[in-house]
């Protein structure tokens, strides 16, 4: 039977730090940096991150010559460290082995037994003081005076008596021992007289200090377990060669095996022919009697080599400690010994390298310390070991230089010249500090020199003195020196003067410059020494960046005894300093805000940056995440603290976020600031008047269910509570309606989230009933994990008295692959195991909800829960009132009395962030959805607090058309009440997100004074009608724009509540902005408005790039002769909303009902929309939209009761050709001589970046621009109508806020994705935060085949509703839970074509196994003019979709029924 072959170690470097992982309860790996991996740590994160275990780790996830002696000698060094208690250095060279044959991994059995295990956990039962890392902390190793034999090893030879051995229980580490590996490759003449024996029992009692004694005899005693279990032997010093030589070389470490290879190599004739090589294994401490026991009597000259990077005496170490032994001690022939100075010897290099050392040895007088290669090291191998700051804290860096520019001077930069100061030295702020006092003096003596030479006859021409005269006026205005400093360069330039070439040297000096100097968190440990407090006091006007780089999620994992302090809090206790707490990825604008504020202040100033990363490759999204938790929950408020304003009547501080901590509130209370705050802003008072980090989620539970427990004190009947874990509502409904029924039949009801119950009132539960649904990858839901990991491993809980019964929600299909299939209901069939191992009595085996079923998941709980009321006895209770049916969306819709509700109430109570469940479907058809931020919902639970509700507004822009003015009054928007971005959507709008509940109004208002509206955005009604961008034509545009306008204004909604709860002034009067109408009626809605959402699209062929198939109405226009809009072909049931594996729910492309003229093209959208009014399904919503209806219809039955409700029939449609649905990015200009460009807006995000100030440019565009903008419904932005005398201008701007780079692959630029996390509520995984990511990954394969520049078009979507229109994508990925995606091939490059599933629930590293040979295929077997969607079809990879209908047979990867 053949077996797969054993790993093996291949370096030496594996093999000690594989010995090290194995040996040790804790690792510290030296690397450069935290990104650049040392010969060590990738071994050690391999080892960890497959969670190989430590032999002798305290923690269960401890983390971490020849080959053969590089893997032997790292054992004896852990080995003797456990044994002896002092730390042990371990050299070896890895060079020296490379070319080695690979060895087998360590026998455990044997490393066990020579580490001593018993010993190692004596040591770790110990009760260590201190935290210190250092080996030599003042304290002596000592040993107890008893003895304690050897551990036998497995497979010794049979007969071998083991010897004892001193007894080591291992202690404190004090001063090191050294021992070192080398390879000599030659046979071994060595007469091994240190026998065992010599470890003596020492028989007395107490402790006593370890000696040079001891460390041989442990050492010894190690080597002689190596040589009787696996034959191999080691002593203090080796000699190796020829036993009658009378030349030897001295050298340990690197470049043993060399030196002995090319020595065994020689030719007779050679000079170092017949010489030997000594080494030492243990160098400290130093055993002198043992090496003249290893050297042969005939060796007459020895030549030392060591390697001395610097050389701090005039003789190195080891040539005095052989000085020492072989001169001083008795017997030996030794005469000459001569010290070289060894530095790296090439291979090729090696015999010439010899030559010289004994040429040198044998010379009548040999030169002492002669060097031996090159001191410095391979060049090649010191490249990536340059001092750097890490890439990820560069942010703050280019905002400083994007903000100061030629006045940016930082003092402490790395790489700079300071003069042969050390670089550790010169990043500190004290030496920055001095280093900004020497540069202001020097500035003040440069103003004296301008002054002088103002008056200065030395100029050739007399322009100079004048400008320099207006510079020395205005030397202290910073802005007018400034303005006068390029003016005054260009004289002086232009005179030449010998004394204009003089000032010219110091041209950076005109300009006032902001001096920072930049550091870590590191300067918060000790504010003293680190030269903070010395800046601060000194009252200077310098400025410093401080950058703190701890996670949030390891906060409190800091060393206790170095406490890290507040530097900002310090600093504005000093009283002098200004400070300001910023976090780029959390407010981008803020950062420039208070470096700005920070460069203007007179004085010290302090700016505290967050940016936390665990390693310097993390993403930006892991960065933004730590980011916004640590600012959400007040661990990094965002502030700005100006002493000086109070002069000016302002405040002293200013916070620029939500939540505060503890310490910063106890300060501002102390001087009233808290007060004056809470009084600005009323909206935060809540939060600012909580302390931070309190532990206050148990005392919740607690409260929340005793009070409970005290409203079922008067009743009868059997207690039964019910714990339910629900994502998406449904379990959560089930444990309700449940919990009813049981009142009805007389029990004592409780239902609550797993999450608020106290685990430690389980055992006292008399019945209790868990529901759970599953999440990700048979996850529970996230309301039921911290219940499940509070139990799952608990064994001291004990429910023998408990009776209890589960009810699981899941759906059998949604991991189609049979290895995936125990994920099916998981949360409950784990939880049905464990309450049973706990001791709990089933009320009813556990039942299962399946989606599957003919009723979903209400099969099965109908068949489980008469289980329930049969085991507690109320079965056959009599007389049960009528349930009242669940409340339905029509339900809503009726009673809102046309959209009102109560919105305006909810808006109102200031307790809560959030509105009512009703209201939230109510305020969709106003425009904005209640959302909240995913990121943070574990954080803020653990905190007690409500997750962080905020509001995402929608705007209704039809065409997609928006002035300059508008542009700004949108980014006024965003900055004001949202979270400082925008983003441009696949229907062509403006989306503003985080925008909390107190700021909604006046969010409104501000859209609806920039002349727009937010009205039917969203909701059950006809949103926002979108229509193809056309840069080329403008002409055409104007026409074809203008019936989306007609459209949109046609199908609006009638009601004048939007005005009422948004629009009203301080007088309660309402502002008429969009019209005078005051009825409260809907003559084309009805009270119940639509069954669902409505979506109208213009397309402009030959560009499909607002897919036209995609939606409800879609309207395809016709040219006619004259070259004008003469009508168009009218598609009708497309839509995008599919439910994963409801294979009754399906994506759909438009039907053609016929062509219709442009002048009726509104009403012929309007009787589409009744026919769905009336006919569409109002009780299923998964099957409400159009395309159903049509479906059910039949296409021919639809068009009659529309052309019968019109009165009007139907033309035959017109002809017309699509040839792409991407945009086209850069410069065109239309018919008429204007100039439009088409800019790349990755995803629609409109945001400010330290690499890319997006929205700073676009705004600064926005203020000259005098032409409109153009949202594309492929979420990219046009700047429309550039006059050709504009043009110059615009390109320099575009260019320098990198606004004009559309140099991005094929791919990317038709890659598109929907928002999911963190605010979309049904997001199942990534979108928009991570396409980007993927599509980078996919880049390398795409060039390596030269096909950058090929369109392909990839969408994103986080669950399948279909936001990015994922299914008429070429290639499209749809969320399915976190980190998991369905995979979908197969669309038409037009969007006339639906997809197909090709592989379900894959992750990202099984589709880059899929993409990167099909991408390559495709380069090499495509068609001329063939797009990726026709391809995967043509070659058999995928089925054609030929209609929705469909859309789920024939798919490449066939779902299981198996379980």
């Amino acid at each position: 039977m053949a077996t797969a072959a054993l790993p093996k170690i291949r370096t030496p470097e594996e093999a000690v730090a594989r010995i090290a992982y194995l040996a040790s309860d804790v690792i510290i790996s030296v690397q450069p940096a935290q990104a650049i991996e040392s010969e060590f740590s990738s071994h050690l994160h391999r080892y960890a991150g497959r969670k190989d275990r430590s032999l002798v780790a305290a923690a269960e996830d401890g983390v971490p010559e020849t080959l053969q002696e590089a893997q032997d000698i790292a054992l004896t060094a852990h080995a003797l460290a456990i044994k002896s208690g002092k730390g042990v250095i371990h050299f070896f060279d890895a060079g020296s082995s490379a070319q080695d044959n690979h060895i087998p991994f360590e026998n455990l059995e044997v490393v066990k037994a020579i580490l001593n295990l018993d010993a190692v956990k004596t040591f770790q039962s110990r009760k260590i003081g201190g935290t210190s890392i250092y080996a030599d902390d003042g304290r002596i190793a000592t040993i107890p005076e008893t003895s304690t034999p050897i551990q036998a090893l497995p497979g010794a030879m049979d007969g071998v008596e083991s010897t004892p051995v001193l007894s080591s229980e291992p202690l404190t580490p004090s001063k090191a021992s050294s021992v070192g590996s080398s390879k000599s490759g030659r046979e071994s003449s060595v007469d091994s007289k240190a026998s065992v024996s010599s470890a003596t029992t020492v028989e007395s009692s107490g402790v006593r200090p370890v000696t040079s004694d001891d460390i041989y005899n442990f050492v010894t005693a190690i080597w002689y377990q190596f040589k009787e279990g696996l034959g191999r032997e080691y002593t203090p010093f080796q000699y190796s060669g020829p036993a009658n030589a009378e030349d030897a070389l001295f050298i340990f470490g690197s470049d043993v095996g060399t030196f002995a290879q090319a020595i065994d190599a020689a030719k007779s004739s050679d000079i170092y022919a017949k010489s030997g090589v000594i080494t030492a294994r243990l160098y400290r401490p130093w055993l002198g009697s043992k090496l003249i026991e290893a050297i042969p009597k005939s060796i007459r000259r020895i030549a030392v080599l060591e390697q001395i990077r610097r050389k701090t005496t005039k003789w190195g170490p080891l040539l005095l400690d052989l000085l020492t032994t072989l001169k001083s001690g008795p017997g030996g022939g030794v005469e000459t010994i001569v010290g070289h100075q060894l530095g790296y010897i090439a291979p090729e290099t090696v015999r010439q390298a010899l030559r010289g050392v004994f040429q040198n040895l044998k010379s009548d007088k040999p030169i002492q310390n002669l060097e031996v290669g090159n001191p410095n090291g391979p060049t090649e191998s010191l490249g990536g070991y340059d001092l750097s700051q890490p890439k990820v804290e560069s942010a703050y860096m280019k905002i400083l230089d994007q903000i100061f520019g030629k006045r940016l001077y930082l003092a402490n930069a790395i790489g700079s010249q300071n003069a042969g100061i050390s670089t550790t030295v010169a990043s500190n702020p004290e030496f920055g500090f001095g280093s900004l006092l020497a540069r202001k003096e020097h500035r003040q003596r440069f103003v004296s020199e301008v002054q002088q030479a103002s008056t200065s006859n030395a100029f050739i021409t007399e322009a100079p003195k004048s400008w320099l005269s207006k510079w020395v006026a205005s030397v202290d205005d910073d802005k007018k020196s400034d303005q006068l400093a390029d003016d005054i360069i260009a004289r002086l330039e232009t005179d030449g003067s010998p004394l204009s070439r003089n000032l010219l040297s110091k041209k950076g000096l005109f300009r006032k410059e902001s001096p920072w100097l930049v550091g870590s968190d590191a300067w918060a440990f000790d504010l003293g020494n680190s030269g903070v407090h010395h800046v601060i006091a000194s009252g200077e006007n310098v400025n410093m960046l401080i950058i703190d780089s701890t996670p949030y999620s390891e906060r409190a994992a800091g060393d206790a005894a170095r406490r890290k302090k507040d530097i900002g809090l310090y600093a504005m206790n000093y009283g002098n300093a200004y400070v300001a707490s910023v976090a780029v990825y959390s407010s981008y604008t803020q950062v420039l805000q208070a470096m700005i504020e920070a460069d203007q202040f007179d004085g010290p100033s302090v700016v505290l940056a967050y940016l936390p990363y665990f390693k310097e490759t993390d993403s930006p999204l892991t960065v933004l995440q730590e980011t916004k938790k640590a600012v959400d929950l007040g661990y990094w408020p965002l502030y700005r603290w100006n002493p000086r304003n109070e002069e000016q009547g302002g405040p002293n501080f200013s916070l620029d976020s939500e939540r505060i901590k503890n310490e910063l509130r106890e300060f501002l209370a102390r001087d009233n600031h808290l007060t004056q705050l809470m009084k600005r802003h009323p909206e935060f008072s809540s939060n600012l008047s909580q302390d931070y980090g309190s532990e206050v989620r148990a005392l919740q539970k607690r409260k929340a269910k005793d009070a409970y427990a005290q409203l079922l004190e008067g009743m009868f009947g059997a207690p039964l509570t019910i714990l339910f874990a629900s994502d998406n509502g449904n379990a959560e409904s089930l444990a309700k309606r449940l919990g009813n029924r049981g009142k009805a039949r007389g029990l004592k009801t409780i239902a609550m989230a797993m999450e608020d119950y106290p685990l430690e009132d389980l055992p006292s539960e008399e019945n209790i009933v868990f529901l759970s649904s599953t999440a990700g990858q048979g996850e529970f839901p996230q309301n039921g994990r911290a219940f499940w990991d509070a139990i799952k491993d608990n064994t001291e809980l004990d429910l023998a008295s408990v009776n209890f019964s589960v009810f699981a929600l899941g759906d059998s299909h949604y991991w189609p692959r049979k290895e995936d299939k125990h994920y099916y209901n998981k949360p409950g069939k784990d939880l049905d195991r464990i309450l049973t191992n706990l001791g709990g009595k089933r009320l009813a085996e556990i039942g299962l909800g399946d989606d599957q079923d003919p009723d979903g998941f209400q099969t099965g709980y109908q068949n489980w829960e008469p289980l329930i009321w049969q085991a507690l006895g109320v079965d056959k209770v009599e007389g049960l009132p009528e349930e009242q049916p669940p409340i339905t969306n029509e339900d809503i819709k009726l009673a809102s009395n046309y959209l009102r509700g109560t919105i305006e109430e909810g808006l109102a109570d200031p307790s809560t962030g959030a509105i009512s469940a009703s209201d939230q479907q109510l305020t969709k058809f106003h425009g904005t959805y209640m959302q909240d931020d995913r990121d943070l919902r574990d954080e803020r639970k653990a905190q007690g607090l409500e997750p962080a509700y905020s509001f995402m507004i929608r705007c209704r822009l039809p065409g997609g058309v928006a002035t300059p003015k508008q542009w700004i009054q949108m980014d006024d928007v965003s900055n004001d009440f949202g979270n400082e971005t925008m983003k441009l959507t696949t229907r062509q709008t403006f989306q503003f997100h985080g925008v909390v509940k107190g700021k909604l109004k006046s969010a409104m208002r501000g859209i609806n004074k920039a002349l727009m509206t937010t009205i039917a955005a969203c909701g059950d009604v006809n949103r926002n009608v979108m229509c193809s961008s056309l840069p080329t034509a403008s002409k055409y545009h104007r026409d074809v724009y203008a019936c989306s306008q007609k459209i949109s204004d046609h199908l609006l909604p009638s009601t004048t509540a939007y005005h009422e709860i948004w629009l009203k002034d301080e007088n309660d009067k309402k502002i008429q902005i969009a019209g005078d109408a005051v009825q409260d009626f809907e003559p084309l809605y009805g009270p119940t408005y639509l069954p669902r959402k409505f979506k109208i699209t213009i397309a402009i062929p030959p560009h499909n790039d607002t897919d036209v198939y995609a939606h409800d109405i879609g309207l395809i226009a016709i040219k006619g002769k004259d070259g004008r809009l003469s009508g168009f072909n009218l598609l009708a049931g497309g839509g995008m909303g599919v439910t994963h594996n409801n294979k009754k729910t399906y994506p759909r492309t438009g039907s053609t009902l016929g062509y219709v003229s442009k002048d009726e093209v509104h009403i012929a959208c309007e009787k589409v929309m009744l026919v769905q009014r009336d006919h569409g399904d109002r009780k299923n919503r998964k099957h409400a939209r159009l395309k159903y209806t049509i479906d059910d219809m039949g296409v021919d039955v639809f068009r009659g009761k529309v052309e019968e409700l019109w009165g009007k029939k139907f033309e035959k449609a017109k002809p017309f050709k699509f040839q792409s649905n991407i945009d086209t990015f850069g410069w065109q200009k239309d018919e008429t001589g204007m100039n439009h460009f088409t800019f790349f807006i990755e995803n629609g995000r409109i945001e400010d970046t330290a690499e890319f100030p997006m929205k700073s440019g676009l705004r600064e565009i926005a203020k000259v621009h005098k032409g409109e903008f153009r949202l594309t419904g492929n979420q990219h932005l046009i700047l429309s109508n550039v006059a050709d005398e504009d043009m110059p201008a615009m390109k320099k701007m575009m260019a320098k806020y990198k606004l004009d780079n559309v140099e991005f692959s094929g791919l990317r630029l038709s890659s598109s994705a929907c928002v999911a996390f963190p605010t979309c509520g049904l997001a199942m995984a990534e979108s928009e935060r991570y396409l980007p990511e993927l599509i980078t990954k996919l880049e390398g394969v795409i060039e390596e085949n030269g096909m950058r520049q090929d369109s392909i078009v990839m969408r994103m979507t986080g669950c399948p509703n279909g936001c990015a229109r994922p299914w008429l994508a070429e290639v499209a990925f749809v969320g399915k839970a976190y980190g998991a995606y369905n995979m979908y091939l197969g669309g038409g490059y037009h969007g006339q074509r639906l997809n197909k599933l090709y592989r379900s629930s894959i992750k990202e590293d099984e589709i880059l196994e899929i993409m990167r040979p099909l991408l390559k295929r495709y380069s090499q077997e495509r068609k001329q003019g063939e797009h990726l969607g026709d391809f995967v079809i043509r070659i058999g990879m995928i089925k054609e979709t030929t209609e929705g209908k469909t859309f789920h047979d024939d798919v490449a990867e066939e779902e299981s029924d198996e379980e």
